[in-house]
């Protein structure tokens, strides 16, 4: 399953995801990864939640890529029950064009190895299009009282 926080910069999105990991990984028995930009929010998440930072594999620069990388942290634990991925958007030059696609893909490996996916969207939803369409938003109802 893949949900999605979906916001302009400065909605909040980045805080409701380290609430929902630190929230996760106190129920979960399995493993819960976090994939940052950088390394700012390593304090904020708990010590158990694997922190992945984006500008350490500088070298992944585009969505297949990007995938290729979930591959690899997937198959290095197969006991994750979570990844979250904050602002996707700024990781890799990936873009809104990607997002069709990419959030498939994302779907795809949720279900193959019977885990979830929770991404953050800097964008607005107009700018994203169907893209959102066959997800859950767990922002929905800011997004709609904004």
């Amino acid at each position: 399953m893949v949900k999605l926080i979906v916001g302009q910069k400065g909605t909040g999105k980045t805080k409701k995801m380290i609430a929902l990991a630190n929230d996760r990984v106190e129920k979960s028995d399995g493993s819960i990864v976090f994939i940052n930009k950088n390394h700012r929010l390593m304090y904020d998440l708990k010590y158990k939640i694997r922190v992945v930072c984006m500008e350490d594999y500088e070298e992944i620069t585009n969505s297949d890529e990007y995938i290729g990388f979930i591959f690899g942290i997937i198959s290095s634990d197969h006991d994750i029950e979570a990844i979250f991925i904050d602002s996707i958007l700024k990781h890799a030059d990936v873009s809104t064009e990607d997002m069709p696609e990419f959030l498939d893909r994302l779907a795809n490996m949720a279900e193959k190895y019977e885990l979830e996916f929770i991404v953050s969207l800097s964008a607005r939803p107009e700018e994203l299009g169907d893209a959102v369409r066959n997800f859950t938003v767990l922002n929905e109802a800011d997004l709609a009282a904004g």
